[in-house]
């Protein structure tokens, strides 16, 4: 019976994951919004970084959580940051 060294790091396939590109159907399901909120927000600026390769939108996921992340308040009267 071996025992493997636990590591601080991902493994690779967690890495790729959240490295990945998905649709801004996909998106807006993630974030629990319309895809028109999303394109709302584009337009104004508000809302995740996304990537615009040709006509296409895409967003990559670990902006997406880190997006949700920053938005976490722990009361209704705590100011966004």
């Amino acid at each position: 019976m071996s025992s493997k060294a636990s590591t601080t790091q991902e493994p690779r396939e967690a890495i790729d994951y959240w490295d990945g590109f998905i649709t801004e159907i996909d998106a807006a399901d993630y974030v629990c919004q319309s895809v028109r909120t999303l394109q709302k927000w584009r337009l104004t600026g508000f809302g995740p970084q996304f990537y615009k390769p040709g006509r296409s939108v895409r967003y990559r996921r670990r902006d997406l959580r880190d997006w949700i992340e920053s938005r976490r308040r722990a009361s209704t009267s705590q100011d966004a940051a």
